[in-house]
């Protein structure tokens, strides 16, 4: 149950995220736009760490692991003698 709830939450961040970008074609002045904007992002991340508290570390790691790069490997050089 506590997990469900934490992916709900989760949702919950990635939509307050997701609404950043919308916030411009709105109409709003250009201050209230940024208090908007600085209220979503603070949302956001609160949401977002309580959800990972929530779920547990190893979701922490999934998301870690989805946008670290990888690592080229050089490739093997065949030496002709």
């Amino acid at each position: 149950m506590v997990k469900t709830i934490g992916y709900i939450i989760f949702g919950i961040s990635m939509l307050l995220w997701l609404m950043i970008p919308v916030i411009p074609f709105l109409g709003f002045s250009v201050g209230k736009a940024a208090g908007i904007t600085t209220g979503l992002i603070i949302a956001g991340e609160i949401t977002f760490y309580l959800s990972i508290f929530l779920i547990g570390k190893e979701f922490l790691v999934k998301i870690k692991n989805k946008f670290k790069r990888k690592k080229d490997v050089p490739p093997e050089i065949d030496h002709v003698d």
